[in-house]
């Protein structure tokens, strides 16, 4: 995130932001931070929602708005993933994340993503605190390659 940016509370709204000649653009963003202003709708693309949190609050404790497990990597992978200790094992985590990712319906979600970002504000997110080891550093160049806009 930019250091200059303003955190907010709640999503925000994108509504007239073309109008004003500002770009839209998705984020990739670490679910439960603080929203910066221009987030837009939070999606969370985690296997699990939040341990010990309503739904009722999931938007309101900066988790997400909408919950789209589909973009998750399957549990199988997410093991891997946090077993990885080397840039080989990583590697083999990409792969297989991409491929899971290359079936019909999950690309035509990424699609869809990366058609929305040029239209609206909003970001996608896990929990990981280390975005270069977790799938949201891989799905960041997913959505570039489906057309986003990244902010």
């Amino acid at each position: 995130m930019p250091p200059t940016a303003e955190p907010v509370s709640g999503p925000t709204q994108a509504t007239g932001a073309l109008a004003r000649g500002r770009s839209m653009a998705v984020r990739i963003v670490r679910l439960g931070t603080a929203r910066r202003r221009g987030e837009g709708l939070r999606i969370g693309t985690v296997r699990r929602p939040p341990r010990g949190v309503s739904k009722s609050q999931f938007a309101t404790q900066n988790w997400f708005d909408v919950w789209l497990p589909e973009l998750a990597p399957s549990a199988r992978l997410v093991k891997l993933a946090q077993a990885a200790r080397t840039e080989h094992q990583w590697a083999a985590f990409r792969k297989s994340y991409r491929a899971e990712m290359a079936v019909p319906e999950k690309s035509r979600l990424l699609s869809l993503l990366g058609a929305m970002s040029r239209e609206a504000n909003f970001s996608v997110g896990c929990y990981c605190a280390d975005e270069a080891h977790c799938h949201r550093s891989v799905l960041r160049i997913l959505l570039e390659e489906h057309g986003a806009r990244l902010a």
